[in-house]
């Protein structure tokens, strides 16, 4: 894997550049498309390419358990497998098993935990992660690590994150003794943790850069902290990053959430919320956010964004998607995650063109009066979040199944 930056914003941390794989080239700051189990729900590929989707994101611990690493591999790799000829970046499988604090446990450095589909033991460490991400053949992999919930207290903090230091150099270990099986590179990202704790997240870039990973994310962030802190950290982080390599901001999040994260010099992000609010009737537009459930769209005989060229704003209406919506016709659904992908694309293409064309500031301000940050409620959110995960037993590896 190659990165090259063109140029940084003079107003703004915003960079624009470019990440060159053997599947193709990533233009930068991008939007990743969620494919948990090898598809980004709702669309085809022909649609994801016709949205200019340039990567996609997999999940390593959903296609560990379906189909298995034996499909893949007797598939060819994931690429073959879905016939998605251009770059996949894949998660480590972490973040949904430690989201199942009643169904796995922790012995040294590997983790013992239960299907969230079966109850059926299984059994995850960094090496192990390495080897299935090396099976599914993404271009991008990131090493093992554990995720923090919000809130975390300071010990429980460090705790974890010597963890993750320990996990992602066996990580690096296990990636650099082992090769590609599918004829193309894979490049390995680390993943920076800490927290909301400044200091560990300073602690955590020194150690990781010293293992000289091909690129840097930052976890443990859009887990529920107030936005403010979650824009602090991200500036703070990428401030100290290296600047040649990419930075991934993960699980990232509504439009107003991607321009303050570009602002702040961040290159990557995904998130699962435009296809999962499109199915729950929300879209996003150049005005606004609307939903389309509202009976004020029964009558709207307007395009949802006439600054948008897929196919629902090209050829539908308000009134339409608002009929199918309100009659669970799945073409409703399906051309509601074409417009958002559609949208979210476009949103960072913009954002690099005005970095490029050195009018990023004006950009950035004039999108914020659009998108204003959503009064902050997410600390209470999180906590109710979690209470009622704990009390219908449910996990984040159960919730992906619908994203």
């Amino acid at each position: 894997m190659k990165f090259e930056l063109y140029r940084t914003s003079s107003s703004y941390s915003a960079r624009a550049g470019k990440i060159v794989t053997d599947h193709g080239v990533v233009e930068t700051p991008i939007f990743m498309p969620v494919g948990t189990y090898g598809t980004v729900k709702a669309l085809t590929n022909e649609e994801l390419i016709q949205a200019k989707a340039q990567i996609i994101l997999g999940n390593t611990y959903h296609l560990y358990l379906r189909p298995g690493m034996e499909v893949i591999k007797e598939a060819g790799g994931l690429h073959r497998f879905m016939n998605w000829n251009r770059p996949i970046l894949t998660d480590s499988g972490g973040f949904q098993i430690f989201s199942q604090a009643n169904m796995r446990k922790i012995e040294g450095d590997e983790i013992t935990f239960r299907s969230h589909i079966d109850g059926s033991l299984h059994t995850l460490s960094p090496e192990k992660s390495i080897k299935i991400q090396r099976v599914l053949g993404s271009d991008i992999i990131m090493a093992f690590d554990e995720c923090t919930a919000y809130p975390c207290d300071y010990d429980r903090a460090k705790e974890s994150l010597d963890r993750t230091h320990r996990w992602e150099y066996l990580s690096k270990k296990t990636f650099d003794k082992t090769k590609p099986l599918w004829g193309h590179a894979q490049a390995l990202f680390a993943i920076i943790q800490g927290s909301i704790y400044e200091d560990l997240r300073m602690e955590s870039i020194q150690t990781l850069t010293g293992l000289d990973f091909d690129g840097y994310a930052i976890g443990g962030l859009a887990v529920g902290e107030p936005k403010v802190k979650m824009y602090d950290i991200t500036k703070k982080v990428c401030d100290v990053l290296p600047s040649h390599k990419p930075r991934y901001l993960m699980g990232v999040g509504k439009p107003e959430d991607i321009i303050h994260s570009i602002a702040r010099g961040v290159d990557m992000m995904d998130c699962v919320l435009p296809t999962r609010n499109a199915r729950n009737g929300t879209l996003y537009t150049w005005q606004g956010k609307i939903n389309i459930k509202s009976a004020k769209y029964a009558l709207d005989f307007t395009p949802p964004d006439p600054q948008c060229p897929c196919i629902a704003c090209q050829n539908h209406t308000k009134a339409y998607l608002h009929h199918l919506y309100r009659n669970g016709e799945i073409t409703g659904l399906r051309l509601n995650t074409l417009h958002n992908i559609t949208f979210f694309l476009n949103l960072v293409t913009s954002a690099r063109q005005a970095i490029l064309e050195d009018r990023f500031s004006t950009f950035y301000e004039t999108f914020c009066q659009t998108y204003p940050i959503e009064e902050d409620h997410s600390d209470m959110n999180a906590k109710a979040r979690e209470s009622r995960r704990k009390s219908h037993g449910q996990s984040v590896s159960k919730q992906d199944e619908n994203d």
